[in-house]
């Protein structure tokens, strides 16, 4: 006879650990699923100190069937976006589970009774833990693996998740481009991209090695400040900043960002980010001891560069700056031996973006998909 459902909070050292494994076990036969970085997972999901969590509130919870674990989740109370957007939104994240509805259903149960009890009325998910970090369910795309820092997942989430009486709310792309296709641009964007360089005497250069952390933070100053209108934004602290920029250190290629200044002042910062997963698979998702070296010593194999974020100050947006942001990468990733650029992710409704990129060339190549519901149960 089939064991009944029982889901618990996470509270324990022994949850924790169990948390943590079921995401190797479910995927162990799956040719396209990448490890994450463990050390990193660990603070993302709260149970190791991330400046995230100094302005939220996290529990996870834990599916289990007598005593196999077969589904997790962590409920997410945000209260800077809260705050953002004048709501009353919570959210949820690092879902897994076996494809057991009645397992499903208990979990995402738990985090909404979890998040009402905080006051909130609404849930959004899956995000890991916020839209500036990992987020949303792959819904098509599943023949390929993920780039470094996109989410994967089993097949059936969606039917999982929609059974439950999640709704989409809004679906993000990731595009492929090839190089050499690039290089052979629109007219009219090659148009664009001379005019605003002209009209506002655009200096484009690298990240500078010599004050890598002053032009990082500058980097992600520029990005909290243009996104101020993009949907589900919410900026990121001051500790949050310090501690991504001191993240990215090792991971950024000079080479491979821009900085727009005028007149000596940045304005803009195009950022392609390395797809280290095929390395990441290698070390298992183990940074120690040995796995940084890794990263470091094998980068000039990647062949495949994911463009994050090329953002420009909102004064200059419509002129045409973020793209000339990003055509000075260009040159340097063709010599680094860069082949694939691609573009991710970008929002359904950024309608701007998505024609420019479809326009240079780029093919839609993964979709995510955030959902919505009630917290009433």
């Amino acid at each position: 006879m089939t064991q009944p459902i029982r889901c618990d909070a996470v509270t324990s050292r022994r949850d924790r650990k169990e948390f943590l494994a079921l995401e190797k076990r479910l995927y162990q036969n799956d040719p396209n699923w990448v490890p994450p970085l463990w050390s990193v997972r660990k603070e993302l999901v709260n149970f190791k100190p991330h400046p995230f969590y100094l302005d939220a509130d996290s529990q996870a919870f834990l599916a289990r069937r007598g005593d196999r674990v077969v589904g997790r989740v962590v409920a997410i109370a945000n209260h800077a976006h809260n705050r953002y957007h004048d709501d009353k939104l919570g959210f949820f994240g690092f879902y897994e589970c076996e494809n057991d509805q009645e397992a499903s259903d208990a979990l995402l149960a738990a985090a909404c009774r979890w998040l009402k009890e905080k006051g909130l009325t609404d849930v959004r998910g899956p995000v890991h833990p916020s839209l500036n970090y990992e987020c949303g369910l792959l819904v098509d795309g599943f023949d390929t693996p993920p780039t470094f820092l996109i989410p994967y997942n089993q097949t059936f989430y969606g039917d999982l998740i929609e059974a439950f009486g999640f709704i989409k709310c809004q679906d993000m792309f990731c595009y492929d481009a090839h190089m050499d296709e690039l290089n052979d641009l629109d007219p009219k964007l090659a148009f664009v991209i001379q005019e605003a360089t002209n009209r506002f005497d655009v200096a484009c250069r690298p990240l500078d090695r010599k004050r890598f952390a002053k032009d990082v933070r500058s980097f992600l100053e520029i990005y909290n400040l243009s996104l101020q209108r993009t949907w589900g934004y919410v900026p990121m602290s001051e500790a949050e900043i310090n501690h991504q920029a001191a993240g990215l250190k090792h991971l950024i290629v000079p080479e491979l960002t821009s900085i727009a200044e005028i007149d000596g002042e940045p304005v803009g910062a195009g950022f392609g980010l390395l797809d280290y997963n095929p390395i990441i698979r290698r070390i298992g998702g183990k940074l120690f001891p040995l796995g940084w070296l890794s990263l470091l010593t094998q980068r000039k194999n990647i062949k495949r560069l994911r463009v994050i974020s090329t953002n420009v100050l909102p004064t200059y947006q419509k002129w045409g700056l973020g793209l000339v942001t990003l055509a000075r990468i260009l040159p340097d990733a063709l010599e680094y031996g860069i082949e694939i650029g691609e573009f991710s992710w970008v929002l359904e409704s950024n309608s701007l973006s998505r024609n420019t990129i479809e326009r240079g060339g780029a093919r839609r190549r993964k979709t995510l998909r955030l959902y919505d519901r009630s917290v009433d149960v």
